[in-house]
């Protein structure tokens, strides 16, 4: 409880200091400045908020990451921990398309915005072409986002159905796919508890799929495919690798 309780501690004051130079660059309208100084940040944050709670992170397939344009990342979904671990240890930086309840967590959303990060309400289908255009939009500028698309966190590991069209938006700007397999998040802080552990975790960042390669352009069936990647990812691993 004590560890618990110190790491959230921790965690809202790495989010809030920060802040007031990131608002310092937006009223100069230094846009890039800001941004790049906002992933930064947000790099060294994540980070910290990961070695402060004693787990460790190996990526293997670094290499497999494009160095250059916008690109679609696919991960699966275990753990609150999973943004700061692709924020921290995935090279490039990139924002998320998030639920629209994320925008309720006082500094975090801001901190949201200020990455990149698309906002979906999955209750709006208005809302959501819109959110679904905005991050192509930003494909198709360089930018590279992350999305999960389970819809939410796995509570025994195994690769939920992903939602119909999720892959739509890397379809739409012609960027990518960098299929992502997450392994052992889940141990940190298991669905439906609060209490933070250490754990090992592994990302393992699969060849990326080039859209204009495939011969399949069925949005469906390449969603089946990317998933079928990840999931072979995990078939080699134990589900429990917590310390």
């Amino acid at each position: 409880m004590i560890k618990t309780l110190s790491w959230f501690g921790y965690l809202w004051l790495n989010l809030l200091m920060p802040r007031f130079n990131l608002m310092r660059l937006k009223w100069q309208h230094k846009i890039h400045e800001r941004d790049a100084c906002a992933h930064a940040i947000a790099r060294k944050w994540a980070q910290s908020a990961i070695a402060a709670n004693g787990s460790t992170i190996k990526v293997t397939g670094v290499e497999n990451v494009p160095k250059a344009g916008g690109m679609l990342f696919i991960a699966n979904h275990q753990s609150n921990f999973d943004i700061p671990i692709l924020i921290g240890f995935v090279p490039r930086d990139k924002g998320f398309i998030a639920k629209l309840e994320l925008l309720k967590i006082p500094f975090f959303s801001n901190w949201m915005k200020y990455i990149g990060c698309v906002f979906i309400d999955r209750r709006d289908a208005r809302q959501s072409l819109k959110a679904i255009n905005q991050a192509a939009e930003r494909l198709k500028e360089g930018h590279s986002l992350v999305i999960f698309p389970e819809g939410t966190r796995s509570s025994d590991g195994i690769v939920g159905q992903f939602k119909s069209g999720s892959l739509k938006i890397a379809m739409k700007a012609k960027v990518p796919i960098v299929p992502l397999t997450i392994i052992g998040s889940m141990n940190i802080m298991p669905k439906g508890t609060s209490f933070i552990k250490s754990a090992n975790v592994e990302v393992i960042v699969s060849p990326p799929l080039i859209l204009d390669q495939l011969t399949e352009k069925n949005p469906d069936v390449i969603t089946e495919i990317v998933r079928n990647i990840i999931i072979s990812n995990l078939g080699n691993f134990p589900p429990d690798v917590s310390l």
